[in-house]
């Protein structure tokens, strides 16, 4: 999911201080979800006046917002009517009381049915939209963006349909679902080589003693907690024990430098920072004394190496909070409110300083469920890895907030999963969906190719049929022909399948790319496998997903369809139809921490999201990202050019190419700089090795060398002859001279994340790569200026 890549404050705004109060005369309080857990309960309120009419509604920035039972919240798109109105038109009877009015704590009757194939109980216990006797539920706001870490957003709330769903904090997803779901697992990780799961009843459990340790240590209301280290029980369980104390939940990135972290930290004033080991640890150390905030450091894996009164492990960190009154954690919960802010989402930082995206619990609750909805996810049998950087927002919301909303179990990967050890996870939890970067995806089809390359001809002639017949049948569902061509059966018995089993798919029901573009050659390879890949797409600024594609409904090169309950508008469209995508729906962010002037670039005076990327939208309501704003090159001559797909053409054409970058921003010519695919070391560097695609490609062309500098040194006239030839087929297809490449050049390492070339979700940092090769750079159009 692309990152926006600026960012900053916003304008003068006003918010009203305070709550709003509802009265809750007449409501009734749940009981504990387990009175042996003792979990978090409210007694009974007064029942002996009369409700006012007041206690029906909610007044939300001057519209009012009906507070839904469980049966009048769970919506469908086409058939909920407005508030006080059924479908038919006949008036209804008002099914919410009071501002204790429940939150939907079962799925809708259509959904699948749980673990043991019981559905859910027919009226579970409630969730109270705010527990505590104030009632209060959404604190007043009349604007929809804030930059403060204390102030509250007007939510965009709809009438009718997805968008008009009750808010809830990030607790009352999770109480809903320890509620229904208590037993069930919730989280796997190993531990010695040996699986160790805590159910959704632990888990809560866990993040509630977590966040009185964090009350324990001084965590004060609205400050950061920074977290830092490989996914983990301990990542989440920080990241909710913090939100559960009233605290922002902030991710630092674990590839990031000391500067970098301690930007994060002081920026989000973090109060406590949690680490990952000694390594993540020692960053910290280093800038600590840059940061006022910090009370106090938590490292989750491993024994300390030094003692000191402000280092805890995680276990002394656990037991702190044990004498803090649990009262004292169900005010500071009960004061929790779905408009504020609760999460921080920094951005990558490829144009300048990270930007604080700040998210509230209504931002990722309401975006959690609908994702779930619209990917027709089931409840209480999903089952995930998680392995992508959870400062990222495509992790996060996948693999906390999606799963948390349906009841899924999340296994963690080894801290090594990118380097290789995946694939073996992915053999033995076998998901039943899965979220990979484009470079995930391209690095397994790499592996897979360079197996079969070493296959018997038999073997290949078998493997190239059967994909030409897996190619054909996903291209006919995603033109909902659904036409199955002869040999299909067979294809999936001697490949499809055993592929599927080699992967760990055999079970995968929905696989996801994004936050970054993925190319028509590695979408087209899957699909002849049988294993479809789905693109999303959207933004930290959108909570994560702003379109998505499911098993029915997706186009190649397509990003997909808006998610249900928001908005895309196209600003100044070209002939062509396209223009800058807009966002609007309640996944909106409420803007970045202390940035007016970012937020004012970012929203827009109606409170559209402008994206930056440019996009088309078909007849069928597919969304095609064409290009990016901040990325285009304009020439000397004044012609825009995007520069991704002519990249991806060129790599498609010369699959030795790992990285391709194009360079012509004020240039009277365009040019571009190559990688070649080589193997990476332990800590994801790469080496001078070519990769097993890359020695393939030499050996087509007769080249026996096995380095990168080998070919670069010698400029082997080969190799360098059959790029050319791909330059020359790309060129063909300009759509003009201006557009056409003329001089290229190929490094002698490749980019990496270590290196700075790019970002976590391997998206290429622009600005950078041009800074660190400006010489190179110069020297190509140097040359060129002698020559002529």
């Amino acid at each position: 999911m692309t990152d926006q890549e600026d960012s900053v404050k916003s304008n003068g705004h006003t918010v009203m201080d305070g709550t709003e109060s509802i009265d809750t005369q007449n409501a009734q309080a749940p009981s504990d979800i387990n009175s042996k857990d003792n979990t978090h309960s409210t007694p009974a309120e007064d029942s002996s006046k009369e409700p006012d009419k007041a206690e029906d509604t909610l007044m939300q920035n001057g519209a009012v917002v009906g507070l839904h039972t469980q049966e009048t919240s769970v919506c469908s798109e086409s058939s909920e009517a407005p508030d006080n109105q059924e479908a038919h038109g006949e008036p209804k009877a008002n099914t919410a009381t009071s501002s204790n009015a429940e939150a939907p704590t079962k799925p809708p009757q259509s959904e699948p049915e749980g673990p043991s194939g019981a559905l859910v109980p027919e009226d579970p216990k409630g969730v109270p939209l705010a527990a505590s006797g104030s009632g209060t539920i959404l604190t007043p706001a009349d604007q929809l963006w804030s930059i403060s870490r204390d102030k509250a957003v007007r939510l965009r709330m709809e009438g009718s349909g997805r968008g008009s769903e009750t808010p809830m904090t990030i607790h009352q997803m999770f109480l809903q679902t320890v509620d229904g779901f208590g037993d069930s697992p919730a989280l796997f990780s190993k531990k010695e080589g040996q699986w160790e799961s805590l159910t959704w009843r632990q888990y809560y459990q866990q993040c509630r003693a977590a966040a009185k340790s964090f009350l324990k240590l001084g965590l004060e209301r609205y400050h950061g907690v920074g977290i830092l280290g490989f996914n983990s029980p301990e990542w989440f369980i920080a990241d909710i024990g913090c939100i559960l104390a009233g605290g922002l939940a902030a991710g630092i990135y674990t590839t990031n430098s000391p500067e970098a972290c301690q930007y994060v930290a002081a920026h989000c004033e973090a109060n406590i920072l949690v680490v990952e080991n000694q390594k993540q640890l020692d960053k910290i150390l280093q800038v600590k004394d840059q940061l006022p905030h910090v009370k106090a450091i938590v490292q989750y894996k491993g024994e300390l190496q030094q003692k000191t009164p402000f280092l805890y492990t995680w276990a002394e960190f656990m037991k702190l909070g044990e004498d803090v009154p649990e009262e004292q954690l169900n005010a500071k919960i009960d004061s929790l409110r779905a408009n504020e802010c609760c999460t921080l989402i920094y951005t990558s930082g490829t144009t300048g300083n990270p930007k604080g995206v700040m998210l509230s619990h209504d931002n990722l609750t309401w975006t959690a469920s609908t994702a779930a909805s619209m990917a027709q996810l089931n409840y209480a049998t999903e089952v995930l890895i998680s392995y992508l950087p959870l400062s990222h927002v495509a992790a996060q919301v996948m693999d906390m907030w999606i799963c948390m909303s349906m009841a899924g179990t999340v296994y963690f990967a080894d801290p090594d999963a990118l380097k290789g050890s995946l694939v073996t996870t992915l053999k033995e939890v076998r998901p039943t969906s899965f979220l990979g970067v484009p470079r995930v995806w391209e690095k397994m089809a790499e592996k897979m190719k360079s197996v079969g390359v070493k296959a018997s001809p038999m073997r290949r002639r078998v493997a190239d049929w059967a994909k030409s017949i897996g190619l054909q049948y996903n291209y006919s569902a995603m033109n909902g022909e659904n036409a199955v061509p002869w040999g299909f059966t067979l294809a999936s018995a001697l490949v499809f399948n055993k592929v599927r089993s080699a992967l760990g798919f055999d079970r995968c029901n929905l696989c996801f790319t994004g936050a970054a573009p993925i190319t028509k050659e590695t979408l087209e390879y899957f699909m002849s496998l049988n294993v479809p890949v789905m693109e999303l797409y959207g933004m930290s600024e959108s909570s994560g997903p702003h379109t998505a594609s499911t098993k029915d409904n997706y186009h190649i090169m397509s990003c997909g369809k808006t998610l249900h309950g928001c908005k895309t508008k196209l600003d100044k469209p070209d002939k062509d139809g396209n223009g800058e995508i807009c966002f609007w729906g309640r996944h909106v962010f409420m803007g970045y921490l202390d940035m007016a002037d970012k937020t004012e670039e970012a929203l827009d005076q109606d409170g559209w999201l402008h994206s930056g990327d440019i996009g088309r939208e078909d007849e069928n309501g597919f969304i095609f990202i064409t290009g990016r704003i901040k990325e285009l090159i304009i020439t000397a001559g004044g012609e825009n050019i995007p520069p991704v797909p002519i990249e991806d053409a060129l790599k498609a054409e010369a699959n030795i190419i790992s990285n391709a970058m194009l360079i012509g921003d004020k240039r009277k010519f365009l040019s571009m700089m190559l990688t070649l695919k080589c193997v990476l070391d332990e800590e994801g560097d790469p080496t001078d090795d070519l990769s097993p695609e890359a020695l393939a490609f030499c050996q087509q062309h007769g080249v026996t060398a096995t380095k990168v500098s080998e070919i670069v040194a010698n400029k082997e006239p080969a190799i360098y002859t059959a790029i050319q030839e791909g330059f020359e087929r790309v060129n063909a297809g300009a759509t003009s001279n201006a557009q056409k490449i003329q001089k290229w050049v190929i490094l002698e390492r490749d980019f990496s994340v270590n290196g700075g070339e790019l970002g976590p979700t391997m998206k290429l940092k622009r600005p950078f790569v041009m800074n660190k090769y400006e010489e190179t750079i110069n020297n190509i159009y140097a040359v060129t200026a002698e020559k002529q």
